[in-house]
């Protein structure tokens, strides 16, 4: 229950906060976005429980949110390394990426069971997905000047998408770790999994194994952290 809890007000706090007070309602009331927030929970509910009983098993629930998340990966990553992706960017995959795979699935009689339809599924809401957003994205305006500047600012990504952005802060440094950032990336997937099946191994008493899985996170973190620290990160972050 505290897990449905919990997704119940992230899905409710990402609709309101957000989008319908971003770009649909700006300067309302405190007491209207809390009632707003109280109809989308509820209406998250009744969708959940319309979806839920259409499922057979827990690996159904999986492929869907897959193919229903499918395609939104790139822009997801590609926010970081260039700026001209905004918030209709992100918006416009997941709303295709749903649209897409619900309806090959419903419409056109593919099959999420069958292996082969189910990658036909993937490939094909990747496909649409992503002429969709990069539309989106040329289609609308950038994020201000603003946005942009406090964001490089914080984050400081790689200057090779955001060459625009730079110029407009000169005072930061100019970093080209796009390879130390793979590393720490790949050190994170490391050190999450390395955990995770570090203490699911320790819980069913095979402590051995369980060890080694913990001693890998354990080094994959130590990684991440000796390079944010070489790079001055660990004092930002803390």
């Amino acid at each position: 229950m505290s897990t449905v809890g919990t997704q119940l007000n992230w899905g409710a706090s990402y609709l309101v906060n957000d989008f319908y007070r971003r770009f649909l309602y700006r300067d309302e009331s405190e007491r209207h976005y809390v009632v707003v927030s109280q109809i989308a929970t509820v209406l998250l509910t009744v969708i959940s429980a319309v979806v839920t009983w259409h499922m057979d098993s827990i690996a159904g629930a999986w492929k869907l949110l897959i193919a229903t998340g499918a395609g939104t990966g790139l822009v997801l990553i590609l926010r970081w390394y260039w700026w001209r992706i905004n918030a209709w960017s992100e918006v416009s995959a997941m709303a295709a990426a749903f649209v897409v795979s619900i309806a090959l699935q419903t419409v056109f009689g593919f099959d999420s069971d069958n292996p082969t339809q189910f990658a036909y599924i993937i490939l094909i809401t990747v496909g649409i997905t992503t002429v969709v957003w990069f539309a989106a994205t040329f289609l609308t305006a950038p994020e201000s000047d603003a946005t942009l500047v406090a964001f490089y600012r914080r984050v400081r990504p790689s200057p090779f998408g955001w060459k625009r952005v730079a110029r407009l802060a000169p005072e930061v440094p100019v970093s080209h770790d796009l390879g130390w950032n793979l590393l720490d990336w790949l050190s994170g997937c490391v050190m999450i999994y390395g955990a995770l099946f570090g203490i699911g191994k320790l819980i069913l008493l095979d402590y051995a194994t369980g060890a080694v899985f913990v001693a890998v996170a354990i080094a994959a973190g130590s990684v991440i952290y000796w390079d944010l620290t070489r790079r001055g990160w660990a004092s930002v972050m803390e």
